[in-house]
């Protein structure tokens, strides 16, 4: 059970910390993306480079997940569905800044690819404590 709590936070952290690297990518290589992200006016490329950032970010924080309680198959949903929870309440106070069709690609499969990137992550078939031990032993 502990180990899934720590691989929740682990997931919700990698996500902020990717989405944030990523994010500064976008601020130094696209172009007017600085300019346009207070005011959240962002053109058809930006949109979806947003959107690319959060479906790369959701299956790393799937990933790590996995890594981190790679039994547990709530753990990705339970982070999937706490993001979506996290930004439901942003994207109605955005509604209007943003097509329908924005908003349905951003929260829908935001679940979807934290389980994925944790079913692409390969399952150890034991821990590495225990593969330690075992290399130890006559």
């Amino acid at each position: 059970m502990w180990r899934t709590i720590l691989a929740i936070v682990g997931g919700l952290l990698a996500w902020a910390i990717v989405v944030t690297l990523i994010n500064r990518g976008l601020r130094l290589e696209l172009a007017g993306y600085t300019a346009a992200e207070p005011t959240m006016v962002f053109t058809l490329p930006m949109k979806i480079a947003r959107l690319a950032m959060a479906a790369v970010t959701s299956l790393v924080a799937g990933t790590v997940v996995r890594a981190i309680a790679p039994s547990s198959r709530a753990a990705p949903w339970i982070v999937g569905l706490l993001l979506v929870a996290l930004f439901l309440p942003s994207h109605i106070y955005l509604f209007h800044k943003f097509p329908l069709w924005y908003h349905l690609a951003f929260l829908v499969p935001l679940a979807p690819l934290v389980a994925l990137g944790a079913a692409l992550m390969p399952m150890r078939k034991t821990p590495p404590a225990i593969d330690r031990k075992m290399e130890q032993s006559p």
